[in-house]
Protein backbone atom coordinates (compact mmCIF):
# COMPACT_ATOMS: atom_id res chain seq x y z
CA UNK A 1 0.00 0.00 0.00
CA UNK A 2 1.41 3.41 -1.01
CA UNK A 3 1.56 5.52 2.17
CA UNK A 4 1.35 8.90 0.39
CA UNK A 5 -1.59 7.84 -1.76
CA UNK A 6 -3.34 6.40 1.29
CA UNK A 7 -2.96 9.63 3.27
CA UNK A 8 -4.02 11.76 0.33
CA UNK A 9 -7.17 9.70 -0.06
CA UNK A 10 -7.98 9.94 3.62
CA UNK A 11 -7.74 13.71 3.50
CA UNK A 12 -10.99 13.84 1.52
CA UNK A 13 -12.98 12.25 4.35
CA UNK A 14 -14.60 14.35 7.04
CA UNK A 15 -17.57 12.66 8.72
CA UNK A 16 -18.03 12.12 12.45
CA UNK A 17 -17.57 8.46 13.42
CA UNK A 18 -17.29 6.30 16.48
CA UNK A 19 -14.61 3.74 17.04
CA UNK A 20 -11.08 4.51 15.88
CA UNK A 21 -8.09 4.68 18.28
CA UNK A 22 -7.48 8.41 17.70
CA UNK A 23 -11.02 9.74 18.00
CA UNK A 24 -10.84 11.53 21.31
CA UNK A 25 -12.79 14.39 22.82
CA UNK A 26 -13.01 15.76 26.31
CA UNK A 27 -15.38 17.98 28.27
CA UNK A 28 -15.10 19.71 31.62
CA UNK A 29 -17.55 21.44 33.92
CA UNK A 30 -16.93 23.31 37.17
CA UNK A 31 -19.45 22.86 39.96
CA UNK A 32 -19.67 23.64 43.68
CA UNK A 33 -18.51 21.22 46.32
CA UNK A 34 -15.26 19.39 46.85
CA UNK A 35 -15.87 15.99 45.22
CA UNK A 36 -14.90 15.33 41.61
CA UNK A 37 -16.18 12.96 38.93
CA UNK A 38 -14.33 11.97 35.76
CA UNK A 39 -16.12 9.86 33.13
CA UNK A 40 -14.04 8.15 30.45
CA UNK A 41 -15.96 6.80 27.45
CA UNK A 42 -14.16 3.75 26.03
CA UNK A 43 -15.22 3.81 22.38
CA UNK A 44 -15.32 0.61 20.37
CA UNK A 45 -16.70 -1.85 22.95
CA UNK A 46 -14.02 -2.88 25.45
CA UNK A 47 -13.80 -6.63 26.04
CA UNK A 48 -14.44 -6.86 29.77
CA UNK A 49 -13.84 -10.61 29.74
CA UNK A 50 -10.25 -10.03 28.62
CA UNK A 51 -9.58 -6.98 30.78
CA UNK A 52 -11.05 -8.42 33.99
CA UNK A 53 -10.77 -12.14 33.37
CA UNK A 54 -13.09 -14.49 35.34
CA UNK A 55 -10.40 -17.15 35.71
CA UNK A 56 -12.50 -18.92 38.32
CA UNK A 57 -15.15 -19.74 35.69
CA UNK A 58 -14.13 -22.99 34.00
CA UNK A 59 -15.96 -22.09 30.80
CA UNK A 60 -13.67 -19.14 30.09
CA UNK A 61 -10.66 -21.03 28.78
CA UNK A 62 -12.78 -23.34 26.65
CA UNK A 63 -14.42 -20.34 24.98
CA UNK A 64 -11.17 -18.44 24.47
CA UNK A 65 -8.22 -20.78 23.97
CA UNK A 66 -6.27 -18.25 21.89
CA UNK A 67 -7.31 -14.82 23.17
CA UNK A 68 -6.63 -14.64 26.90
CA UNK A 69 -3.52 -12.73 27.88
CA UNK A 70 -1.47 -13.24 31.05
CA UNK A 71 -3.17 -11.62 34.01
CA UNK A 72 -2.56 -10.76 37.69
CA UNK A 73 -4.86 -12.27 40.29
CA UNK A 74 -7.26 -9.82 41.91
CA UNK A 75 -9.42 -11.77 44.33
CA UNK A 76 -8.97 -15.47 43.60
CA UNK A 77 -11.68 -15.47 40.92
CA UNK A 78 -10.95 -12.45 38.70
CA UNK A 79 -7.59 -11.48 37.23
CA UNK A 80 -6.42 -8.22 35.62
CA UNK A 81 -4.99 -8.18 32.08
CA UNK A 82 -1.24 -7.55 32.14
CA UNK A 83 -1.81 -4.50 29.94
CA UNK A 84 -3.17 -2.73 33.03
CA UNK A 85 -0.47 -4.02 35.36
CA UNK A 86 0.67 -0.50 36.20
CA UNK A 87 -2.69 -0.02 37.95
CA UNK A 88 -2.14 -2.89 40.41
CA UNK A 89 -0.73 -0.53 43.10
CA UNK A 90 -4.05 1.35 42.96
CA UNK A 91 -5.92 -1.92 43.50
CA UNK A 92 -3.74 -2.72 46.48
CA UNK A 93 -4.26 0.81 47.86
CA UNK A 94 -8.05 0.51 47.58
CA UNK A 95 -8.21 3.09 44.76
CA UNK A 96 -9.28 0.77 41.95
CA UNK A 97 -12.39 -1.37 41.48
CA UNK A 98 -14.30 -2.98 38.64
CA UNK A 99 -17.94 -3.65 37.83
CA UNK A 100 -18.58 -6.79 35.78
CA UNK A 101 -21.55 -8.06 33.76
CA UNK A 102 -22.99 -4.57 33.35
CA UNK A 103 -24.44 -2.73 30.35
CA UNK A 104 -26.86 -0.07 29.20
CA UNK A 105 -30.37 -1.25 28.25
CA UNK A 106 -29.20 -1.46 24.63
CA UNK A 107 -29.71 -4.93 23.15
CA UNK A 108 -29.25 -7.04 20.02
CA UNK A 109 -28.41 -4.52 17.26
CA UNK A 110 -24.82 -4.10 18.49
CA UNK A 111 -24.08 -0.85 16.64
CA UNK A 112 -21.22 1.23 18.04
CA UNK A 113 -22.97 4.45 17.14
CA UNK A 114 -26.34 3.57 18.63
CA UNK A 115 -24.72 2.00 21.68
CA UNK A 116 -22.60 5.07 22.36
CA UNK A 117 -25.55 7.39 21.83
CA UNK A 118 -27.55 5.52 24.48
CA UNK A 119 -24.60 5.34 26.86
CA UNK A 120 -24.00 9.08 26.70
CA UNK A 121 -27.68 10.04 26.65
CA UNK A 122 -28.28 7.92 29.75
CA UNK A 123 -31.75 6.93 28.63
CA UNK A 124 -33.48 3.61 28.12
CA UNK A 125 -33.68 1.57 24.94
CA UNK A 126 -35.11 4.32 22.75
CA UNK A 127 -34.03 7.91 22.19
CA UNK A 128 -36.81 10.47 21.98
CA UNK A 129 -35.89 13.52 19.85
CA UNK A 130 -35.36 15.74 22.91
CA UNK A 131 -33.29 13.11 24.71
CA UNK A 132 -31.03 12.53 21.71
CA UNK A 133 -29.79 16.11 21.94
CA UNK A 134 -28.43 16.06 25.47
CA UNK A 135 -26.32 13.87 27.70
CA UNK A 136 -26.69 12.80 31.29
CA UNK A 137 -23.78 14.88 32.57
CA UNK A 138 -25.34 17.97 31.01
CA UNK A 139 -28.66 17.19 32.68
CA UNK A 140 -26.77 16.77 35.94
CA UNK A 141 -25.45 20.32 35.59
CA UNK A 142 -28.97 21.68 35.16
CA UNK A 143 -30.05 20.28 38.54
CA UNK A 144 -26.86 20.91 40.52
CA UNK A 145 -27.33 23.94 42.77
CA UNK A 146 -24.84 26.72 42.12
CA UNK A 147 -23.39 25.31 38.89
CA UNK A 148 -22.18 28.13 36.66
CA UNK A 149 -22.48 27.97 32.89
CA UNK A 150 -19.15 29.71 32.33
CA UNK A 151 -17.30 26.95 34.19
CA UNK A 152 -18.22 24.21 31.68
CA UNK A 153 -15.54 23.24 29.16
CA UNK A 154 -15.31 21.15 26.01
CA UNK A 155 -11.81 20.08 24.97
CA UNK A 156 -11.21 18.41 21.63
CA UNK A 157 -12.57 18.69 18.13
CA UNK A 158 -16.18 18.37 19.21
CA UNK A 159 -18.29 18.27 22.34
CA UNK A 160 -18.92 14.84 23.81
CA UNK A 161 -22.63 13.95 23.62
CA UNK A 162 -22.53 13.07 27.33
CA UNK A 163 -22.15 16.79 28.14
CA UNK A 164 -24.09 18.25 25.23
CA UNK A 165 -27.34 20.02 26.06
CA UNK A 166 -28.83 23.20 27.44
CA UNK A 167 -26.02 23.88 29.90
CA UNK A 168 -23.46 25.88 27.86
CA UNK A 169 -19.97 24.47 27.43
CA UNK A 170 -16.87 26.52 26.59
CA UNK A 171 -14.40 25.01 24.13
CA UNK A 172 -10.65 24.52 24.00
CA UNK A 173 -8.73 22.36 21.53
CA UNK A 174 -5.20 21.04 22.19
CA UNK A 175 -2.57 21.53 19.50
CA UNK A 176 -2.56 18.65 17.03
CA UNK A 177 -0.02 17.82 14.33
CA UNK A 178 -1.77 14.88 12.70
CA UNK A 179 -1.94 14.92 8.91
CA UNK A 180 -5.20 12.96 8.93
CA UNK A 181 -8.15 13.97 11.07
CA UNK A 182 -9.44 11.50 13.65
CA UNK A 183 -12.88 11.74 12.03
CA UNK A 184 -11.44 10.68 8.68
CA UNK A 185 -9.66 7.71 10.22
CA UNK A 186 -12.78 6.70 12.12
CA UNK A 187 -14.95 6.89 9.04
CA UNK A 188 -12.63 4.60 7.13
CA UNK A 189 -12.50 2.14 10.02
CA UNK A 190 -16.31 2.14 10.17
CA UNK A 191 -16.72 1.62 6.41
CA UNK A 192 -14.24 -1.29 6.40
CA UNK A 193 -15.36 -2.82 9.69
CA UNK A 194 -17.47 -5.56 8.13
CA UNK A 195 -14.66 -6.71 5.85
CA UNK A 196 -11.78 -8.33 7.80
CA UNK A 197 -9.30 -7.85 4.97
CA UNK A 198 -9.94 -4.13 4.54
CA UNK A 199 -10.20 -3.63 8.30
CA UNK A 200 -6.76 -5.18 8.78
CA UNK A 201 -5.31 -3.23 5.85
CA UNK A 202 -6.50 0.10 7.23
CA UNK A 203 -5.03 -0.67 10.65
CA UNK A 204 -1.71 -1.58 9.04
CA UNK A 205 -1.73 1.62 7.01
CA UNK A 206 -2.26 3.75 10.09
CA UNK A 207 0.65 1.96 11.73
CA UNK A 208 2.84 2.65 8.68
CA UNK A 209 1.81 6.29 8.77
CA UNK A 210 2.81 6.52 12.40
CA UNK A 211 -0.60 7.92 13.33
CA UNK A 212 -1.15 5.73 16.38
CA UNK A 213 2.24 6.32 17.98
CA UNK A 214 0.94 9.40 19.75
CA UNK A 215 -2.15 7.73 21.20
CA UNK A 216 -0.61 7.22 24.62
CA UNK A 217 0.73 10.75 24.67
CA UNK A 218 -2.71 12.00 23.66
CA UNK A 219 -4.27 10.18 26.62
CA UNK A 220 -1.72 11.74 28.95
CA UNK A 221 -2.33 15.19 27.47
CA UNK A 222 -6.07 15.01 28.01
CA UNK A 223 -5.81 13.48 31.48
CA UNK A 224 -3.16 16.00 32.48
CA UNK A 225 -5.37 18.87 31.39
CA UNK A 226 -8.25 17.43 33.40
CA UNK A 227 -6.07 16.94 36.46
CA UNK A 228 -4.95 20.56 36.32
CA UNK A 229 -8.53 21.79 36.08
CA UNK A 230 -9.69 19.54 38.92
CA UNK A 231 -7.19 21.28 41.19
CA UNK A 232 -8.97 24.51 40.37
CA UNK A 233 -12.69 25.06 39.62
CA UNK A 234 -13.64 21.98 37.62
CA UNK A 235 -15.57 19.28 39.43
CA UNK A 236 -16.87 17.18 36.53
CA UNK A 237 -14.89 15.96 33.50
CA UNK A 238 -15.46 13.56 30.63
CA UNK A 239 -13.22 12.41 27.82
CA UNK A 240 -13.02 9.48 25.42
CA UNK A 241 -10.41 6.87 24.59
CA UNK A 242 -10.94 4.73 21.51
CA UNK A 243 -9.53 1.66 19.83
CA UNK A 244 -11.43 -1.08 21.68
CA UNK A 245 -13.01 -2.70 18.60
CA UNK A 246 -10.91 -5.88 18.60
CA UNK A 247 -12.41 -8.08 15.87
CA UNK A 248 -9.03 -9.45 14.82
CA UNK A 249 -5.77 -10.33 16.61
CA UNK A 250 -7.13 -9.12 19.91
CA UNK A 251 -4.04 -10.17 21.81
CA UNK A 252 -2.12 -7.46 19.98
CA UNK A 253 -4.89 -4.98 19.23
CA UNK A 254 -6.11 -4.50 22.79
CA UNK A 255 -2.73 -3.55 24.23
CA UNK A 256 -2.63 -0.03 22.81
CA UNK A 257 -5.99 1.08 24.25
CA UNK A 258 -5.16 -0.62 27.55
CA UNK A 259 -1.95 1.38 27.70
CA UNK A 260 -3.87 4.57 26.95
CA UNK A 261 -6.32 3.80 29.73
CA UNK A 262 -3.71 3.13 32.39
CA UNK A 263 -1.72 6.17 31.31
CA UNK A 264 -4.83 8.31 31.58
CA UNK A 265 -5.71 7.07 35.08
CA UNK A 266 -2.16 7.42 36.39
CA UNK A 267 -1.77 10.87 34.85
CA UNK A 268 -5.03 12.00 36.42
CA UNK A 269 -3.84 10.75 39.80
CA UNK A 270 -0.46 12.43 39.51
CA UNK A 271 -1.68 15.72 38.07
CA UNK A 272 -4.61 16.12 40.45
CA UNK A 273 -2.39 15.58 43.47
CA UNK A 274 -3.12 13.58 46.65
CA UNK A 275 -5.62 16.00 48.17
CA UNK A 276 -7.80 16.27 45.07
CA UNK A 277 -7.40 12.59 44.10
CA UNK A 278 -8.77 11.64 47.52
CA UNK A 279 -12.04 13.32 46.52
CA UNK A 280 -12.17 12.00 42.96
CA UNK A 281 -14.02 9.09 41.34
CA UNK A 282 -13.23 7.97 37.78
CA UNK A 283 -15.78 5.89 35.86
CA UNK A 284 -14.53 4.30 32.62
CA UNK A 285 -17.45 2.81 30.69
CA UNK A 286 -18.05 1.37 27.23
CA UNK A 287 -21.06 0.98 24.93
CA UNK A 288 -21.29 -2.83 25.23
CA UNK A 289 -19.10 -5.88 25.77
CA UNK A 290 -17.94 -8.55 23.35
CA UNK A 291 -18.80 -12.15 22.58
CA UNK A 292 -17.78 -14.85 25.03
CA UNK A 293 -16.29 -17.03 22.30
CA UNK A 294 -13.35 -15.84 20.24
CA UNK A 295 -13.85 -15.71 16.48
CA UNK A 296 -11.82 -17.28 13.68
CA UNK A 297 -9.58 -14.21 13.40
CA UNK A 298 -8.30 -14.38 16.95
CA UNK A 299 -10.60 -11.59 18.05
CA UNK A 300 -14.06 -11.11 19.49
CA UNK A 301 -17.24 -9.67 18.02
CA UNK A 302 -19.82 -7.22 19.35
CA UNK A 303 -21.58 -8.50 22.46
CA UNK A 304 -23.75 -7.28 25.33
CA UNK A 305 -22.56 -7.47 28.95
CA UNK A 306 -19.24 -5.80 29.69
CA UNK A 307 -17.13 -4.29 32.45
CA UNK A 308 -16.53 -0.85 33.93
CA UNK A 309 -13.34 0.42 35.55
CA UNK A 310 -13.67 2.62 38.64
CA UNK A 311 -10.72 4.48 40.17
CA UNK A 312 -9.96 7.31 42.57
CA UNK A 313 -9.40 8.11 46.19
CA UNK A 314 -13.16 8.48 46.68
CA UNK A 315 -13.74 4.91 45.47
CA UNK A 316 -14.23 1.85 47.66
CA UNK A 317 -11.60 -0.09 45.76
CA UNK A 318 -10.09 -3.54 45.93
CA UNK A 319 -13.28 -5.28 44.79
CA UNK A 320 -15.00 -6.55 41.66
CA UNK A 321 -18.64 -5.58 41.97
CA UNK A 322 -21.72 -6.93 40.22
CA UNK A 323 -23.43 -10.30 40.27
CA UNK A 324 -21.53 -12.85 38.17
CA UNK A 325 -23.95 -14.75 35.86
CA UNK A 326 -21.61 -17.50 34.70
CA UNK A 327 -20.31 -18.43 31.25
CA UNK A 328 -22.07 -21.76 30.69
CA UNK A 329 -24.01 -21.62 27.44
CA UNK A 330 -27.36 -21.68 29.23
CA UNK A 331 -26.28 -18.63 31.28
CA UNK A 332 -25.35 -16.46 28.31
CA UNK A 333 -27.42 -13.75 26.69
CA UNK A 334 -28.69 -15.14 23.38
CA UNK A 335 -26.28 -18.05 23.99
CA UNK A 336 -23.36 -15.88 22.83
CA UNK A 337 -22.79 -12.91 25.15
CA UNK A 338 -22.09 -12.24 28.80
CA UNK A 339 -25.47 -11.78 30.49
CA UNK A 340 -25.87 -8.27 31.96
CA UNK A 341 -26.89 -8.38 35.62
CA UNK A 342 -26.87 -4.62 36.24
CA UNK A 343 -27.48 -1.32 34.48
CA UNK A 344 -24.39 0.85 34.00
CA UNK A 345 -26.61 3.90 34.59
CA UNK A 346 -27.39 2.65 38.08
CA UNK A 347 -23.70 2.61 38.99
CA UNK A 348 -23.30 6.14 37.62
CA UNK A 349 -26.40 7.30 39.51
CA UNK A 350 -25.07 5.79 42.73
CA UNK A 351 -21.85 7.73 42.21
CA UNK A 352 -23.73 11.00 41.65
CA UNK A 353 -25.80 10.45 44.76
CA UNK A 354 -22.72 9.81 46.90
CA UNK A 355 -20.46 12.47 45.41
CA UNK A 356 -22.88 15.34 44.91
CA UNK A 357 -25.89 14.53 47.07
CA UNK A 358 -28.32 14.32 44.14
CA UNK A 359 -31.58 12.80 45.33
CA UNK A 360 -33.10 9.65 43.88
CA UNK A 361 -36.15 11.38 42.41
CA UNK A 362 -33.97 13.75 40.40
CA UNK A 363 -31.64 10.99 39.28
CA UNK A 364 -34.46 8.75 38.08
CA UNK A 365 -36.60 11.51 36.61
CA UNK A 366 -34.13 13.97 35.09
CA UNK A 367 -30.55 12.74 34.91
CA UNK A 368 -31.37 9.14 33.92
CA UNK A 369 -35.01 9.18 32.83
CA UNK A 370 -36.61 5.77 33.15
CA UNK A 371 -33.99 4.35 35.51
CA UNK A 372 -35.11 2.52 38.66
CA UNK A 373 -32.22 2.64 41.06
CA UNK A 374 -31.34 -0.40 43.12
CA UNK A 375 -30.09 -0.46 46.71
CA UNK A 376 -26.77 1.33 47.42
CA UNK A 377 -23.87 -0.68 46.04
CA UNK A 378 -20.93 0.53 48.15
CA UNK A 379 -19.07 1.95 45.15
CA UNK A 380 -18.12 5.32 46.66
CA UNK A 381 -16.71 5.93 50.12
Amino acid sequence: MDRRFFLKGLGTLGCTAAAHPLITSLTLAATPGENRLVVIILRGAMDGLDVVQPRGDRALLAARPGVLAPASDLDGFFALHEGLSDLMPLWQAGELAFVHATSTPYRDKRSHFDGQDLLEAGTGTDLAPAQSRDGWLNRLLTVMPGARAETAWSVGRETLPILAGTAPVEAWAPDQDLQVTPAAQALLAHVYEADPAFHAASATAFDLAGLEEGAGRDAELLAGFVGDRLREDARIAAFSLSGWDTHKAQGRAIRRPLDQLQRAVLTLRRQAGPEVWAKTAVLAMTEFGRTVRENGSGGTDHGTGGAMLVAGGAVRGGQVLGRWPGLAEADLYDRRDLMPTSDVRDWAAQALASLFGIDRTTLEGTVFPGLRMEAPKGLIL
